[in-house]
């Protein structure tokens, strides 16, 4: 058996151009993880995007500036990126559920590896030695994929399941971590017309990739499943496309599948108080959770087919927004706060926003003052054998707490746009703080 030739300062000059190290740690799998795959019977394969040569190592902070023009978005900061970060144009979602009989060392060991491969991928470098390892006999440490696209805008957030405190009975202890449960960590109830799938619901660790080149979202994620082999495994995840949000007033309010603006009302990143009522976590939660938030993620199906069948009247009611222009039927632009008192032009005593139109009961002014950070995109799985999509919204929002999202969700129980929606998945996940360099993930949490 031959070896091909190292090449190693030919790998070195690639690797220190691209803003990496010329002798990093390999975030090879161990021989040890890969054994303790087989043995649980796990084959934790994901799809991704990712790496790539880094443009530029410039950035001023997760909320844009000049590592938005570079390419780049730092990875470490107070908070993590991809909450504030102005949104990209595709999300690779990810589900993760630890591998049973897995320790606290286990998920120590996993959370620092994903940190160092994160480290990497956000700046557009390859991981480890990349693809060409010295010895030609052993896998390469990078996939490869995302080769040459650059860093793409790409952020990683992480966030912790439930089940990692307390156990998948709910009165266990697997990690050591249960007496670091925040109070107001509670599982989301059900909520009316619900049909959720276990399939694209929970897990123990979720990975969200945002990025504006697909490839990279999918390497990432591709890679972070890689590496956790033996440890953690994919339970299911979600590609994105077409963000049905905006966190930067920079950006147009994009539409959804239906073909409204969606999002307009958001909270966007130069809204600092907003953020701080609504979205971080404060001195009511523990201390490592304190500048995090919590992760909602919905998947939900829109009966596409019967609603391009409804005409534009019934649909701007059901909506309560104009389609074209997205102001509120009380009158005004997209951007005029919509007045719910306001009568129907055309005459009579019925208002101008229906009752129960989607505007008027998710608005903040009847959920005693309630507003997220959505981040969700449209999605389309293909489609069933009678010829329809299976399309939708991949709903992702930021609050400080889950309670924030449960009150809205209740409010919506009798919108109109339900008779053309199905809630199919489910998630929620505390997302730390930001990592500090030097730190690995909810390093906090762990000491």
């Amino acid at each position: 058996m031959t070896e091909r030739p190292p090449r190693a300062e030919n790998r070195d000059e690639r690797r220190e151009e691209a803003g990496g190290s010329a002798d990093p740690d390999p975030l090879r799998p161990s021989r040890r993880g890969l054994l303790g795959m087989v043995g649980a019977g796990i084959a934790g394969a994901a799809v991704g995007l990712g790496g790539g040569v880094a443009l530029s190592a410039a950035g001023v902070g997760a909320g844009g500036g000049s590592a938005q023009r570079s390419g780049t978005v730092p990875f470490h900061g107070e908070h993590q990126a991809g909450i504030v970060t102005p949104a990209q144009d595709r999300l690779h979602f990810a589900s993760f559920v630890m591998v049973r009989g897995s320790s606290r060392d286990d998920l120590v060991s996993l959370l620092r590896d994903w940190t160092a491969a994160a480290e990497s991928l956000t700046r557009g470098a390859e991981i480890g030695t990349g693809v060409e390892p010295g010895n030609a006999l052993l896998p390469p440490d990078d996939t490869g994929e995302a080769e040459g696209l650059g860093a793409g805008r790409l952020t990683l957030t992480f966030g912790l399941g439930r089940e990692l405190f307390v156990g998948s009975d709910g009165a266990g202890d697997p990690y050591g971590i249960r007496d670091r449960l925040p109070a107001d960590f509670e599982p989301l109830p059900s909520f009316a017309f619900d049909l959720l799938e276990e399939s694209a619901s929970g897990g123990d660790l979720c990975v969200q990739a945002c990025a504006d080149d697909p490839q990279v979202a999918v390497h990432a994620i591709r890679n972070l499943a890689r590496i956790g082999m033996g440890r953690a495994h994919l339970k299911w995840s979600q590609l994105g496309f077409g963000r049905t949000a905006s966190t930067s007033r920079e950006q147009d309010t994009p539409r959804n599948l239906f073909g409204f603006k969606d999002g307009t009302a958001n909270i966007m990143s130069d809204e600092g108080r907003a953020l701080a009522d609504n979205v971080w976590v404060g001195a009511e939660g523990p201390s490592w959770l304190q500048g995090g938030s919590y992760l909602v993620a919905r998947k939900i199906l829109m009966t596409i087919e019967t609603w391009d069948r409804g005409s534009l009247r019934e649909q701007e009611t059901i909506i309560g927004r104009t389609k074209l222009e997205g102001g509120p039927l009380s009158g005004g632009g997209e951007f005029d706060a919509p007045d719910f008192a306001a009568l129907d032009p055309g005459g009579g005593s019925a208002p101008a926003i229906d009752l129960a139109a989607h505007i008027r009961l998710a608005h903040p002014d009847n959920n005693r003052g309630a507003r997220m950070l959505r981040r969700g995109y449209n999605y389309v799985d293909g489609s069933n054998p009678l010829g329809q999509l299976g399309a939708g919204l991949f709903f992702i929002s930021f609050q400080r707490s889950p309670e924030i999202f449960v009150r809205v969700q209740n409010s919506l129980k009798p919108d109109l746009l339900n008779e053309y929606i199905r809630h199919i998945g489910s998630g929620l996940w505390a997302v730390p703080r930001g990592v500090a360099s030097g730190e690995f993930l909810a390093q906090p949490l762990f000491e």
